[in-house]
C-alpha cells in the first residue's frame, strides 16, 4: 500500500523567543533564541507544520515568538545574499528547505542547520545520515527513488503514452543527478523522456507555452521547490493541453492537477520543528541523525481524470491516500 509521508523548500523566519518562566518550562532557555528560516516555497501547509511543532513546545508566534519570514528565489547569489543577512541578524540557528539554500546556509554561516534536502550525503550536506558531522542535519526525502515511483505511476495513469515531458530545473546539481536514473526507468516502461527544463519564471513561461505548441503525451513535474509557487499555473497550462499529468505535491492537484505522489509538507514542518528545538536546547547538529522519510501519499483528481477522459485503474484508487470526486 502507499503510504503517506514526507519530501523538497527554504524559509526565513527570525524567531524571538522571551523567557517564559521556570515554573512553566523548566528545561527552556532563559534568552531569546533567534533562528532565521530560508523558505522559497509556495506551501502554506509547511509554515503550518512548523508553526504547530514551535507551539507544541510552547513558542507561540504573536506572544512570546516574532517569525520574518523570507522567501527568496533558488538563484544562487539571492541565497547568498539571505544567509549574510540572517548572519548579521544574529541568528542562533538556520532552516532551510531545499538543497541550494542548505549549500548557502552551510558555507555562508558558522550556525546550526537544519534542512530539507533530496539526498543530503549526495549533495555533500552530509557525512552520513547516521553521523552528519559538521554544523547540519534535518531530514531527508529520497528525491531520486520518488521521481521514479511518479513515473510508475504516470505510467498506470496513462498506459499509452510514449513520449512524456519531464518538467525540470537542472541549475540545481541534484536534480541533474537524478536524470540517469530516471531515463533508465524510462527505457524500461518503453517511453521517451522530452526534458523541460525552466531554472526562473521566464524560462517557466516558455516551457509551459511548448506544452501547448507541442504538447507530450503526458507529463511529470519534478519535486523541485521552485515549480510549488507556480503550481496553479502549471496544472492550468497541463490540463489546457489535455496532458495527463504527475506532481510530487498534493498542492497541484488542489490547485487542478490530476495526481501527486510524495511528501507531506506540513508534516516535515513539523519535523523540522523538532530539530530546531534540539539544538535551541543545546544539542549539536553533528549529533542528531537524519531523519529519513518513508511514507508518501498518493492523491487523485477524479474529476480532472473525468475531464481528460482518463479512467483510473481501481488499484490505484484503492491506493490512494485521498481521492478528490
Amino acid at each position: 500500500m502507499i503510504k503517506r509521508g514526507i519530501t523538497t523548500f527554504a524559509l526565513a523566519i527570525l524567531v524571538s523567543v522571551g523567557p517564559l518562566g521556570l515554573t512553566a518550562h523548566a528545561d527552556q532557555p532563559t534568552t531569546t533564541p533567534r533562528v532565521g528560516v530560508i523558505y522559497p516555497l509556495g506551501s502554506a501547509t509547511f509554515a503550518e507544520g512548523l508553526r504547530d511543532g514551535l507551539r507544541q513546545a510552547g513558542y507561540s508566534e504573536g506572544s512570546n515568538l516574532t517569525v520574518e519570514w523570507r522567501r527568496p528565489s533558488e538563484t544562487e547569489g539571492e541565497l547568498r545574499s539571505v544567509v549574510s543577512d540572517l548572519v548579521r541578524s544574529k541568528v542562533d540557528l538556520i532552516v532551510t528547505t531545499g538543497t541550494p539554500a542548505a549549500r548557502a546556509a552551510l558555507q555562508g554561516a558558522a550556525l546550526p542547520v537544519v534542512f530539507l534536502s533530496g539526498d543530503p550525503v549526495r549533495a555533500g550536506l552530509a557525512a552520513s545520515l547516521a553521523k552528519p558531522g559538521g554544523n547540519g542535519t534535518g531530514v531527508s526525502a529520497l528525491t531520486p527513488e520518488l521521481e521514479v515511483k511518479r513515473l510508475e505511476l504516470l505510467h498506470q495513469l496513462a498506459p499509452k503514452a510514449r513520449r512524456i515531458g519531464y518538467l525540470n530545473s537542472l541549475s540545481n546539481p541534484q536534480s541533474k543527478r537524478q536524470i540517469p536514473a530516471f531515463e533508465a526507468a524510462a527505457r524500461g516502461l518503453g517511453v521517451q523522456i522530452e526534458i523541460l527544463d525552466a531554472a526562473d519564471p521566464g524560462e517557466l513561461d516558455v516551457a509551459l507555452r511548448a506544452l501547448q505548441e507541442n504538447p507530450p503525451e503526458a507529463l511529470q513535474v519534478a519535486a523541485n521547490v521552485f515549480f510549488l509557487p507556480h503550481s496553479a499555473a502549471i496544472a492550468r497550462a497541463a490540463r489546457k493541453s489535455r496532458i495527463p499529468a504527475m506532481y510530487a505535491y498534493r498542492e497541484f492537484v488542489e490547485d487542478g492537477g490530476l495526481a501527486s505522489y510524495g511528501p507531506d509538507l506540513k508534516r516535515i514542518g513539523g519535523v523540522m520543528a523538532g530539530y530546531v528545538i534540539k539544538i535551541l536546547k543545546g544539542a549539536k547538529p553533528s549529533e542528531l541523525p537524519i531523519e529519513q522519510m518513508s511514507e508518501y501519499e498518493l492523491v487523485i483528481n477524479l474529476r480532472v481524470a473525468r475531464e481528460l477522459r482518463i479512467k483510473v485503474p481501481q488499484e490505484l484508487l484503492l491506493r490512494a491516500d485521498e481521492v478528490i470526486r
